[in-house]
């Protein structure tokens, strides 16, 4: 348990059983009356945001989320498995629970996986990877970066707008979070 004044960014509430995070909180003194905290919170399971007030003081229950480094080892029909570095257990997260993540996820690559009471809960990518692009259709002479853009298709199987410039077998860097071009690697 802790109060609504002990809320930071990132802290895991339990609240009316489901687990929220705190993406942004605000302590508000108004002239008239208590002081309230402002919250928005993002479900971990669903990823729906919403916002939400606190009396100021108001007890709220944590959750407990174990953050661990692991390396994705090797997929199996939807199931992904990942290994602890830390212990060496490997354990298998379905497609569902890693979302997004999953187009822009290479083999052994190092990641952040959140767990509640030996659940994944979700699965944090560094915010860029540097890709190999495996098809895009060929630049034409007179191609510059700041014309417009066209579908390249990368290594792991996402397709990212990139300048007509690319070609295919550049490797490019990719933002893990919206999927936008970054730059040559």
């Amino acid at each position: 348990m802790a109060t609504t004044n002990d809320l930071k960014n990132g802290l895991v509430l339990n609240l009316d059983g489901e687990l929220w995070s705190v993406v942004e909180f605000q302590h508000v003194k108004p002239g008239k009356g208590g002081a309230f905290v402002r919250t928005t919170l993002k479900n971990v399971l669903s990823g729906k945001v919403v916002d939400r007030t606190f009396n100021a003081g108001t007890k709220v229950e944590t959750a407990t989320v174990d953050k661990r480094g692991m390396q994705y080892l090797y997929s199996a029909d939807d199931d992904y498995v990942f290994m602890d570095l830390a212990t060496y257990d490997q354990i298998s997260i379905p497609l569902e629970t890693l979302g997004d993540a999953a187009k822009y996820l290479l083999l052994e690559a190092e990641v952040v996986v959140a767990m509640h009471e030996g659940l994944p809960l979700y699965v944090e990518l560094p915010t860029s990877v540097v890709l190999t692009v495996t098809y895009t259709e060929p630049g034409l002479q007179g191609d510059r970066s700041t014309g417009g853009t066209k579908p390249a298709t990368v290594e792991t199987g996402a397709t990212v707008q990139v300048p007509l410039f690319i070609s295919t077998e550049e490797r490019i860097k990719v933002d893990t979070r919206d999927g936008r071009y970054l730059g040559r690697a």
